[in-house]
């Protein structure tokens, strides 16, 4: 097995992503959130998502409900639910999506 570096690219103003591992059935995903106020737009894709904090603090939003999340907080987004967040310290969340995201590829 071949380990692959993917780059760090600009997902949104202030917030960097990095692929950190992939196969067709599970992608990992680096955020990292440079600054309070910087936001992951509110969005929704058919994918699972698992997201956890590993530095930082973070208001989330999913399907229209807002809490806020910090260091060692993780939880399950389920395919197709709207969701989002507002950085609040920065930090880097690292989240995991089945199948793979191929649009960040």
């Amino acid at each position: 097995m071949t380990l692959k570096t993917f780059p760090a690219v600009q997902a949104d103003p202030g917030v960097t992503r990095q692929v950190l591992s992939e196969s067709p059935e599970l992608m990992v995903v680096s955020f990292r959130f440079a600054h309070e106020g910087a936001e992951g737009k509110l969005h929704d894709h058919p994918h699972i998502q698992s997201t956890y904090v590993e530095s930082g603090r973070f208001r989330f939003s999913l399907g229209g409900e807002e809490f806020e999340i910090g260091p060692g907080d993780s939880f399950v987004i389920p395919s197709g639910v709207r969701h989002g967040c507002v950085c609040l310290e920065p930090g880097r969340l690292i989240d995991t999506f089945t199948p793979r995201r191929d649009d960040f590829l």
